[in-house]
């Protein structure tokens, strides 16, 4: 008799789960649990409001289907700063409104008096993450020029993104070309949440995930250099919160060495480790908490 092929697939999920040191094991188990979340439908509930809050759903900022984003909206904006937030999911999965990316963060910042963009971009197998990184240029371009009609502020507007997209915010805050060349304005500054692909080449050097990294960047060390927001970090790079899980071993040390690099070119960039798994750093930013105190006082400072 045929195995069925869910039972293939559960049994081949738990023989790799067990031959993967335990940190390793628990980032890969969020990743199987976040790529079968993003698999579904978007939520058939939108995320609850803040009261008088509204939403502005899927707006083109180009042609493809998947250049889209949600633009949340406080009770009476006025010259509001924007947080524009980059949804992750292994570069190939994920959606602007999955749960955890949008109900915590517009509960915080838009009572405020922040505006909260999500934003959607295009996906392996057909986009690469370098692509993937002018997609979000794109986005950014999109919200600055589109903010006076939200009553809000175009030279206010900082990045924010989880995982593949806290890398893909990263590297458009690291290299000015992307931006640039999308017609965008320098942002304010980049919170990252958790990223373990700060420099790609390192990355692509630990053989536990090497399935999951190579499905994005490929094999070619020369687009690894390309994707690599410490590669391409430059003068002209914006300030960033590297947020990172302490339970990971890549995330803080990357981190790090962005911090110690941008040091070197006269950029401010600092590291906030937390207790915290990696989905936990998303899921849980904008809940009351020191870590949110943190993060809030960053994107303040920024925003001045």
């Amino acid at each position: 008799m045929t195995t069925p092929l869910l039972f293939r697939t559960g049994l081949l999920a738990c023989v790799l789960l067990a031959t993967l040191p335990p940190l390793a094991a628990q980032t890969f188990r969020e990743r199987l649990q976040q790529a079968r979340e993003a698999s579904r439908q978007p939520a058939a509930r939108a995320p609850a409001l803040p009261a008088g809050a509204r939403a502005l759903r899927d707006l083109a900022y180009g042609d493809d289907p998947r250049q889209r984003f949600d633009v949340y909206l406080p009770a009476q904006p006025q010259r509001a700063p924007v947080i524009l937030f980059v949804h992750g999911g292994g570069w190939e999965n994920g959606n602007k409104d999955n749960p955890g990316v949008v109900e915590h963060k517009a509960a915080y910042w838009l009572p405020k008096g922040y505006i909260l963009v999500s934003t959607n971009y295009r996906m392996r197998p057909d986009t690469a993450p370098l692509d993937q990184a002018r997609d979000v240029a794109r986005a950014l371009a999109a919200v600055q020029k589109r903010a006076p009609e939200w009553n809000g502020d175009a030279s206010r507007v900082m990045l924010m993104g989880h995982s593949a997209g806290a890398h893909l915010a990263a590297l458009v805050g690291a290299s000015s070309t992307l931006w640039r060349e999308a017609g965008a304005a320098k942002p304010r500054g980049v919170v990252s949440l958790d990223s373990g692909a700060l420099d790609v080449p390192l990355t692509m050097e630990n053989p536990p995930l090497r399935r999951i990294y190579d499905t994005a960047f490929g094999r070619n060390p020369t687009d690894w250099v390309a994707a690599s927001p410490y590669h391409q970090l430059t003068r002209d790079a914006v300030p960033m919160l590297f947020v990172c899980s302490s339970r990971r071993r890549d995330a803080c040390p990357q981190g790090r060495a962005m911090v110690e690099k941008a040091r070197t070119l006269g950029v401010a960039m600092a590291v906030l480790p937390q207790d915290l798994s990696h989905a936990e750093v998303n899921r849980e930013l904008g809940l009351p908490s020191d870590y949110t105190k943190a993060v809030d006082a960053f994107v303040q400072q920024k925003m001045r």
